[in-house]
C-alpha cells in the first residue's frame, strides 16, 4: 500500500478543477448570504458536475448530483460527508453508491490473491469442525454428544471480546497485522501436525473421547478465528478503497474453498467406498487419505505460507490515526454498539438463522442415519462447489445499489422454503437400501439451491459490513458485525442438537436368554446394543421433525414480523449514520 493511501485513510480523492467547484458549493451551501449564491450558479454547477466524464478505471463513487472523483487531490472528510449529505436530501437513498467491480490494479490483484490464500487457510480447520468430523462422529456418538463438540466452533463466533486486543498490541517491526497472522498460523500448522500424529488412534476407539476432540478443536478454531481477525483488519488496508468490494469475494472464495477442501474433498478421499472404487484394483477396508494424512499435509502449507509472508510479504506502516489502546477500543465498541441503529441491526444478526439452523445441522446427519453415504454427501458438495464461486461473484454485484441486503431478504425466503424441502428430503428417503438416480438428484437438487441461498446471504450481509465498517478501529469494526452474525448461527445448534434426541421416542424390544427386553434407542450406544442382541430400533417419535416445524415456524415470524420492517430502514441509513462521532 503507498503513503498516499496511508496518508488518506478517508480514500476519496478529487480532480484539481472538481475539488475547487465541490469546495466552492459546499461554501455557498454553508454561507447562505454569499453573494455567489444564487439558482443559476447552483444550476451551473449541478449541470457541470452531472456532465463530467472519466475513464471507467478511474470512478469510486457518484453521488445523485453526478459528481465523481478521481485520484489526484484530496477533500477532508467533514467536506466529503457534508456534500454527501446534500446528495442524499436532493434525492439519494442510501449515501454512497460504489461500482462493484472496477477494475484491478496489479498491486491489488496481488493482494485480492493473497487474501484468498489466507482466508483457505482459515476454512481448513472451519471446514472440519463444522464439517466432517461431526460427520465422522455419528456413526459413534449421539446427536447430544456432537451437539457437545459443536462448542469447538463457539470462537469463531467470539471472537469480538479479545480483537480489540489484536487491534492495539502489535510489533511495528513485523507489522500490525502480521503480527497476529503469523504466530496464529505457527500454532495452527503445528497442532496440525501433532494431531496428525495421533487423531486416527483417536476416531478408532469404539467410543471416541469426544471432551478431549472438543478441547483440540476448540484451540484450532480460536487459532483460526484470532488470524480472521487480523485478516480482516489488513483486508480494510490492503486493497485500494474503491476496490474493498472485492475483499468480500476474496473471503468468499477462500472460505469456501477450505470449507471445501475439508468437507467434500477429505470425506470423499477418506471414505473406502469411493476410493475402491476410484483409485484401487485391490479393495480396502480403509479410504485412500486418513484425517491424519490429511492434517500433517495442511501443517506443511501452514509452515511454507507463513514463511512467504516472514520474508517476502512486507506491511506498510498503520496510520497513527488508527492506533488505539485496548480500553479505548472496548470502550469504542460499546459507543457503537450503544448506537440505536446498530442495536437493531445486532438483534436482527442474533436471531435470523433460528429458521434453518435444524436443516443445516441436522438434515445432512439424518441422511447419513438412513444410509446416504459419506462418498455420495461428498458429490453434493462438490457439484455445489462451482456453483457457490460463480453465486459469491454476482451477489456481490446484486448487493451494489441503494438496497444492498436485498439479495439477504430475498434468500431468506429460499432458506426457510430448502429447510422444508430438507424435512421433506429425509421424509422420503429409504432407509439402508440403495437409492434410485431420482432419489440422488433430489438430494443434490436441495443441498445445492440451499447452499445456493445461504452464500448469496452470506455475499451480501458482508458486502453491507464493508460498506458501513468504520476504519477508525481496522478489523474489529468488521470483527463486531462478523461476531454477531457468527453467532447467531452458532448459539442455537448445541440446543438443536440436544432438542432432536429430547424429542425423540424410540424403542427396541429383544430377547436374551429367554429373557424379553424393552431399552430406549436413541443414542448410538444404544443402537448398537440392540442390532447386537438382534433387535430393530423402532421410532415412535422423531424429534428431528417437531425441533424443524418448531424452528422455521419461530424464523417465519421473525421474518415478517420484525426482521423484513427493520431491514428496509437499516439498509436507507446513509453510511455516515454508522460511524461513530468525533
Amino acid at each position: 500500500m503507498s503513503a498516499t493511501r496511508d496518508s488518506n485513510p478517508t480514500g476519496f480523492q478529487l480532480d484539481l478543477e472538481d475539488d475547487k467547484l465541490i469546495r466552492r458549493v459546499s461554501h455557498e451551501r454553508n454561507n447562505p448570504k454569499s453573494p455567489n449564491t444564487n439558482s443559476k450558479s447552483n444550476n451551473d454547477s449541478g449541470q457541470f458536475l452531472s456532465t463530467k466524464t472519466l475513464k471507467s478505471n478511474e470512478m469510486l463513487s457518484a453521488s445523485s448530483e453526478g459528481f465523481v472523483e478521481t485520484k489526484k487531490n484530496y477533500i477532508s472528510d467533514e467536506e466529503k460527508e457534508d456534500i454527501l449529505l446534500e446528495s442524499m436530501d436532493s434525492g439519494g437513498t442510501s449515501g454512497i453508491s460504489v461500482e462493484a467491480y472496477p477494475r484491478l490494479s496489479t498491486q491489488d490483484y496481488q493482494n485480492v490473491a493473497l487474501l484468498v490464500v489466507l482466508y483457505l487457510l482459515q476454512g481448513i480447520p472451519v471446514g472440519l469442525a463444522f464439517g466432517s468430523v461431526p460427520f465422522l462422529l455419528k456413526s459413534k456418538l449421539s446427536y447430544s454428544q456432537i451437539g457437545l463438540f459443536s462448542l469447538a466452533t463457539y470462537p469463531y463466533s467470539l471472537k469480538l471480546l479479545w480483537s480489540p486486543i489484536i487491534d492495539a498490541i502489535y510489533s511495528k517491526r513485523v507489522g500490525r497485522r502480521k503480527s497476529w497472522i503469523i504466530p496464529m498460523q505457527l500454532l495452527t500448522g503445528s497442532l496440525f501436525f501433532w494431531l496428525g500424529n495421533h487423531v486416527d488412534v483417536m476416531f478408532s476407539e469404539e467410543k471416541p473421547d469426544v471432551n478431549t476432540l472438543t478441547i483440540l478443536f476448540f484451540m484450532l478454531i480460536f487459532f483460526s478465528a484470532t488470524q480472521d481477525i487480523a485478516v480482516d483488519g489488513w483486508a480494510l488496508t490492503l486493497l485500494s478503497k474503491n476496490n474493498l468490494s472485492y475483499a468480500s469475494t476474496a473471503q468468499t472464495i477462500g472460505l469456501n474453498t477450505g470449507y471445501f477442501l475439508s468437507f467434500t474433498v477429505f470425506l470423499a478421499f477418506n471414505s473406502a467406498e469411493f476410493s475402491n472404487k476410484y483409485f484401487r484394483k485391490v479393495p480396502s477396508d480403509y479410504g485412500f487419505l486418513s484425517l491424519g494424512t490429511y492434517l500433517t499435509f495442511w501443517s506443511v502449507v501452514y509452515l511454507l505460507v507463513t514463511i512467504w509472508l516472514i520474508f517476502v510479504k512486507g506491511e506498510d506502516a498503520s496510520h497513527s490515526s488508527d492506533e488505539m489502546d485496548i480500553k479505548t477500543v472496548y470502550k469504542t465498541i460499546w459507543n457503537i454498539c450503544k448506537m440505536p441503529h446498530m442495536r437493531r441491526l445486532i438483534v436482527i444478526l442474533l436471531v435470523a438463522k433460528v429458521g434453518f439452523i435444524a436443516n443445516e445441522s441436522v438434515t445432512g446427519l439424518k441422511l447419513l442415519e438412513k444410509g446416504f453415504s459419506k462418498e455420495d454427501l461428498a458429490l453434493a458438495v462438490l457439484i455445489d462447489f462451482p456453483f457457490q464461486l460463480l453465486v459469491g461473484y454476482y451477489a456481490a454485484k446484486w448487493s451494489n445499489g441503494p438496497q444492498p441486503l436485498k439479495p439477504w431478504t430475498s434468500a431468506f425466503y429460499g432458506r426457510l422454503f430448502f429447510a422444508i424441502v430438507g424435512m421433506l428430503v429425509v421424509y422420503v428417503f429409504p432407509d439402508n437400501t440403495k437409492i434410485s438416480t431420482e432419489m440422488f438428484c433430489f438430494v443434490i437438487a436441495s443441498t445445492v439451491l440451499s447452499s445456493f441461498m445461504s452464500t448469496v446471504q452470506f455475499v451480501s450481509i458482508s458486502a453491507f459490513f464493508t460498506i458501513i465498517a468504520d476504519p477508525v478501529i481496522g478489523g474489529t469494526y468488521m470483527t463486531l458485525l462478523a461476531t454477531f452474525s457468527n453467532f447467531g448461527g452458532t448459539w442455537p445448534r448445541f440446543f438443536v442438537l440436544e432438542a432432536v434426541d429430547y424429542f425423540t421416542d424410540a424403542t427396541c424390544k429383544f430377547v436374551k436368554d429367554n429373557t424379553t427386553s424393552i431399552i430406549q434407542c436413541v443414542s448410538e450406544q444404544d443402537k448398537t446394543i440392540c442390532k447386537d442382541n438382534g433387535g430393530a430400533c423402532i421410532i415412535h417419535k422423531d424429534g428431528y421433525y417437531i425441533v424443524s416445524m418448531a424452528t422455521i415456524t419461530v424464523g417465519t415470524i421473525l421474518l415478517f414480523g420484525f426482521i423484513m420492517p427493520q431491514i428496509r430502514e437499516l439498509q436507507t441509513l446513509p453510511p455516515k449514520m454508522w460511524k461513530l462521532k468525533k
